[in-house]
């Protein structure tokens, strides 16, 4: 008997974010074994998914059917005069017939997302009016608008409805939807249609309205559900879904459930033969580029090239030329022939409008920066033949992909270059482009278990068993661990949360928007691509970057670095101070005072040298070429630590490792970097050498290493070896190679693959961390003003930097209404505060407090402030917080005087202001002109003390976000700088490493477990920064004397982190005295006897006799003309050690005239 067929015209795939549960590689494996030959995708309001369904489909000879379901607005498209909860919208499943519909769907989408979406993106019947040619429509589900008026028991609007989609789609195509899914409305529904259908004639078509893919799936897709609304799974509050029938159903099903209107069934089939639509992969969409008369574009490009290439060989010795001029002809050969002309002239334009109008553009960045005809145009600024860069990697004849510029641009202009590519080629041609985040291992556990209410702690425990990996899945990971299924399903419902976790893995669960990512068309994109919005209005694809180079769209990067910013803004404080201007594109790159600052690890605020990891390397590395930073950029990855490779590359640049080479011919390739393979180049010119291959053909022998799929690996051996007469390849053997050595060569170059790294990219960044280096060490106070002023908003970022600032010995003066900018500025030798980086200080306030007092001169007083500056931009909350953080500190006025008289110094403000603007003059004005008094006269003080300092550190605090003048913490620095690491030191670590951390309590929030037990969360700070404490009960019960606010403690524990926050998992807890008491094994104190007298030593005992105790005490007895030795006291003067203890002692001595000797752990 012949298998009945049926197909889906109402389905959901993932694309329809956190509501459909089909992934389309899933669907696609079904539907082959039901034996079913076509299908469509009809998400909601969207098209996002429309390729990748198109394309699985073919590949698995499943006709496609592109469709989605739309939401209608009940009148104009525009009314936003309901509320969310009155849902008045309707459904309509719409279906491409031909390419013209699909044309027609992507513009209702897209209209739908950019002029219709309120809550949901919403068409009309009037733009489906004028879009409707070429489409199918079929009337959806219970929220279809005939479905809704049956509902409402109104037959006639029903009928009226359906009569009307019928007209706007036209007669044959527009079909009335039936669906069997368990709900008694649907039945009452189903019945109102079919007695429509007969009335009207408007055909009958089943449907299954399909969110999931098997039968049992609905408990996951009501998880699902739950993930998008942020509700539990026992929540009220969720969406009841009452139906567990709306999965994927096989022909037989359908049939089944129609076999009394067997015409809904047929009409499937009759519809996916009507649909034939075919997506055009074959062509380019480059936007055309104005190219000047007389000239083509491959003309033009070769011309501006070539012009450049010149200008740059100016610098360039002439015996070097002629290497310059074959590799750009090669290169021009090649970017032509491809038809790429047009996008490197595109490229340049655009980069060449931001030099213009002095945006800085980084050096380059990726594999783009391996092009000389980019460095000749002045795309990217690294030479790529000194540096040993090879174009293969960016565009070859062999690769099929679009090259791809990223392009880096001064962060806070980088809109500015935006807004002229938008300009020059149109905003309906111009959109960015979106990105999707998925149900990943490790977070499908976290969501499933917030739906499941299993304990945050529990979950994130079982989450962190999933080893972090890339590609690694839910599945992978069971399969790999076999105790990892027991871990999870040993929780309280733990065997839910596995078993759904494993159905929703992969599916998608947000879209985003590129960060930098732009789309340039030579039509409008509504063309080509439906469109949305983003959160801030942009106009967005709904495909992503490589769903919109497979349509033949062009992503073009733009990336806002800051780190172009800094240097921008350093630079220009230097040329404004210095006749001598710096131009930072021709620092020398052997300077010996930037090499010793790196390998002196003083590298905080250095582009990408500035970690933890990488200074303590740079230490170890001690660079003395730019080479080496090139390849520590490479190296500082987890595969090459976790290798080995680096310990390797230090060992044999110091010369304690010995340097070999399995063949000669790999030295020049290898020299560099002494032996190892550490670029993706690398493994290219090898391939080149030994094995003959082009560099083309070598870039995909590295591109199968770098996925190691071993069918493949296997061919590219043979390859390799014996070369390939088809593709040009000599092969190791043809070239006159020992096999067995070429193959420990091959084994090698797989090995380190792995690791490689793309050449191009770590030079480009390398000179960007060169420069940044180069400044600090040259310039150090503008660069650090420079570094505060671009992180005014990130308090422990800016008070790191005054830190380093400390260090390096540059004062960084306090806030000052009559000094201070809005960013950080140069003072005479030192860094005046920012007012930008002050709390509720907005820029306008700011802007017009400068321009004032640059107008009209200093500021006298707070009434005189308040009389000047406008008021409507600078409230009584910026007052305060100027007050607060000390700015207004010079008018001789203590801080408790100034807020006392803020709110009557404001409302004389506002009268004087008020009177001016109205051209009144009171007597009062009159006669302190005619004697020619000042306004002094009427501010009045209230003869009041200072506050304590704890509450004025507490303010700076409030309004800076860190301390300036001081930090609570100051006097116990030295101390807790021997016991514990900084907060800002913790992020790189890897979860469950043993830290010690010092700093004051700031908050506790204590919380009862579910078995009636204390536990707490501790907010500490140190002087850098804060850290979450989890202070579990058993921790909790032991030191709970210790928890306390204010309290000065040491903690040891377990660094912990989530995708959320960073923690300290508490072990022990001390008090600070407590600590010293129990680490410490003795106190060494250092006594200088030159000037040292009797009376001296006599208070030091008396110090000593005070705080006697069981702590051994050395002395460190230094005459700097005769001797230095170290004596033991004897137990009479053993010490309880104590802070107050050793303050007496730095008071008598001097500092830095003890040491704490701690107990060897």
């Amino acid at each position: 008997m012949k298998q009945k067929q049926f197909v889906h015209l109402h389905l959901h795939s993932q694309y329809s974010l956190l509501d459909g549960a089909i992934l389309v590689s899933d669907l696609m494996e079904k539907l082959k074994s039901q034996g079913v030959k076509a299908a469509a995708i009809t998400d909601h309001g969207t098209m996002h998914g429309i390729v990748d369904f198109y394309t699985q489909a073919l590949k698995n000879n499943i006709k496609p059917i592109i469709g989605c379901e739309v939401y209608v607005a009940p009148d104009d498209r525009k009314n936003r005069n309901y509320s969310k909860q009155e849902d008045k919208n309707y459904h309509l499943i719409l279906l491409a017939k031909n390419n013209k519909g699909l044309k027609n769907l992507q513009k209702l989408v897209s209209i739908a997302q950019l002029e219709g979406f309120y809550y949901k993106p919403r068409i009309d019947k009037e733009v489906l009016q004028n879009h409707s040619e070429g489409l199918i429509g079929l009337s959806a589900c219970l929220a279809g608008e005939p479905q809704k008026h049956i509902l409402n028991n109104d037959f006639k609007k029903a009928k009226e409805a359906a009569l009307e989609y019928r007209d706007i789609l036209g007669k044959d195509d527009y079909y009335l939807e039936l669906q069997e899914n368990g709900m008694a409305e649907q039945k009452i529904v189903n019945k109102g249609l079919i007695n429509i259908s007969r009335e009207t004639d408007i055909p009958l078509v089943a449907s299954n309205d399909c969110h999931y893919l098997n039968k049992g799936d609905d408990t996951a897709h009501q998880i699902l559900m739950c993930i998008q609304m942020q509700e539990t799974i026992s929540s009220t509050n969720k969406l009841e879904i009452h139906s567990d029938q709306l999965y994927v159903k096989s022909p037989e099903e359908m049939w089944e459930a129609f076999a009394e209107v067997p015409e809904a069934c047929e009409n499937t089939l009759k519809i996916a033969e009507r649909c034939n639509v075919s997506l055009n992969f074959d062509d380019l969409h480059l936007p055309e580029f104005d190219i000047p008369e007389g000239y083509s574009a491959n003309s033009y490009f070769e011309h501006i090239a070539k012009q450049g290439l010149h200008k740059k060989l100016a610098d360039i010795p002439a015996d070097k030329h002629k290497a310059y001029y074959e590799r750009l002809n090669r290169e021009l050969e090649i970017i032509k022939m491809r038809g790429y002309a047009g996008y490197y002239l595109i490229v340049w334009d655009f980069i060449n409008y931001a030099r213009e109008n002095n945006i800085p553009v980084g050096p380059g960045r990726g594999s783009g920066a391996g092009s000389l005809a980019a460095y000749a145009m002045g795309i990217t600024d690294i030479d790529p033949i000194r540096f040993n860069l090879l174009f293969e990697r960016f565009l070859n004849p062999e690769r099929e992909s679009m090259p791809d510029f990223d392009i880096d641009f001064c962060m806070n202009k980088r809109e500015q270059v935006i807004k002229y590519v938008v300009n020059k080629y149109g905003d309906d041609r111009v959109a960015q482009i979106v990105t999707f985040g998925k149900l990943l291992a490790r977070g499908v556990i976290r969501d499933v278990g917030r739906v499941l209410e299993i304990p945050l702690k529990t979950v994130d425990k079982n989450a962190k068993l999933i080893p972090e990996k890339p590609n690694m899945t839910l599945k992978k990971a069971l399969k790999e661990d076999p105790d990892l299924k027991n871990n999870i399903e040993s929780v309280e419902n733990g065997r839910e949360l596995l078993e759904h976790a494993l159905k929703l893995e992969g599916l998608l669960r947000n879209a985003g928007m590129h960060a930098a990512g732009i789309v340039i068309s030579d039509k409008p994109l509504v063309e080509y691509v439906p469109l949305c919005k983003g959160q801030n209005n942009e106009v967005v694809t709904q495909f992503e970057k490589n769903t919109l180079e497979k349509v033949g769209l062009v992503k073009f990067d733009f990336l806002g670095l800051k780190n172009l910013t800094v240097i921008d803004e350093a630079v220009q404080r230097v040329n404004t101070n210095n006749s001598t201007k710096l131009d930072i594109n021709k620092i020398p790159l052997d300077d010996k005072k930037t090499y010793e600052m790196l390998s002196s690890g003083n590298t905080t605020g250095v582009f990408q040298l500035e970690s933890t990891g990488m200074r303590n390397l740079l230490k170890k590395i001690k660079p003395t070429t730019f080479e080496d930073i090139i390849a520590l950029v490479a190296l500082y990855r987890p595969g090459p630590i976790g290798s080995g490779m680096l310990d390797d590359f230090v060992k044999r640049k110091h010369g304690t490792q010995e340097i070999s080479y399995i063949l000669p011919e790999l030295e020049p390739i290898l020299k560099e970097t002494y032996g190892i393979i550490v670029y993706q180049e690398q493994v290219m010119q090898i391939a080149q050498e030994i094995g003959g291959y082009s560099l083309g053909n070598a870039d995909l022998l590295r591109r199968a290493m770098g996925k190691k799929k071993p069918e493949e690996m296997k061919k590219h051996k043979q390859i390799f070896l014996y070369g390939d007469k088809n593709l040009g390849i000599e092969g190791a053997k043809g070239r006159g190679y020992d096999l067995e050595i070429a193959e420990n060569i091959f084994s090698l170059m797989e090995k380190f693959a792995e690791y490689g790294f793309n050449k191009s990219h770590s030079a480009a960044y390398a000179m960007v961390a060169y420069q940044t280096a180069y400044l600090k060490t040259h310039h150090p106070i503008e660069y650090m003003a420079a570094l505060m002023t671009c992180e005014l908003d990130k308090g422990e970022k800016v008070v790191s930097f005054i830190e380093e600032c400390k260090r390096m010995g540059i004062e960084v003066l306090p806030p000052d209404i009559n000094k201070s900018c809005k960013d950080f500025t140069i003072d005479d030798g030192s860094i005046r505060f920012g007012l930008g980086a002050l709390k509720n200080v907005g820029y306008g306030a700011i802007d017009c407090i400068v321009e004032e007092r640059e107008n009209n001169g200093p500021f006298k007083s707070i009434y005189d402030v308040c009389k000047r500056v406008d008021l409507r931009q600078a409230n009584k909350k910026v007052f305060e917080a100027l007050i607060k953080a000390g700015a207004l500190d010079d008018f001789g006025k203590n801080r408790r005087q100034l807020l006392q008289v803020l709110e009557t110094a404001i409302d004389l403000g506002q009268k004087k202001q008020k009177y001016k603007k109205e051209g009144v003059v009171t007597i009062d004005d009159l006669l302190k002109d005619a004697n020619g008094d000042d306004d002094d006269e009427d501010e009045f003080y209230p003869d009041v003390e200072e506050m304590p300092e704890n509450e004025l550190l507490k303010f700076e605090k409030e309004i800076l976000g860190f301390y300036i003048t001081n930090h609570p913490l100051s006097t116990y620095s030295a101390v807790l700088d021997l016991f514990s690491m900084k907060t800002t030191e913790l992020s790189g670590y890897s979860d469950d490493t043993q830290v010690t951390l010092g700093g004051i309590v700031k908050a506790i929030k204590t919380h009862i477990t579910k078995k009636g037990e204390r536990m707490a969360f501790v907010t500490l700070e140190d002087i850098e920064g804060t850290i979450d404490l989890v202070v579990f009960p058993s921790v909790f019960r032991e030191h709970v004397r210790n928890i306390e606010e204010d309290r000065i403690l040491i903690v040891k524990g377990k660094y912990n982190s989530d995708e959320e926050k960073e923690s300290v998992l508490v072990e022990e807890i001390y008090e600070i005295n407590e600590a010293i008491e129990t680490l410490a094994d003795s106190l060494l104190i250092k006594l200088n006897m030159i000037g040292f007298t009797e009376e001296r030593l006599n208070k030091l005992k008396n110090i000593i006799t005070r705080y006697q105790g069981t702590l051994p005490v050395k002395l460190e007895i230094d005459n700097p003309t005769k001797y230095k030795l170290s004596i033991e006291a004897g137990e009479n003067f053993a010490v309880k050690p104590s802070l107050s203890l050793f303050k007496q002692i730095e008071d008598l001595l001097g500092s830095n005239t003890y040491e704490i000797m701690l107990k060897a752990s």
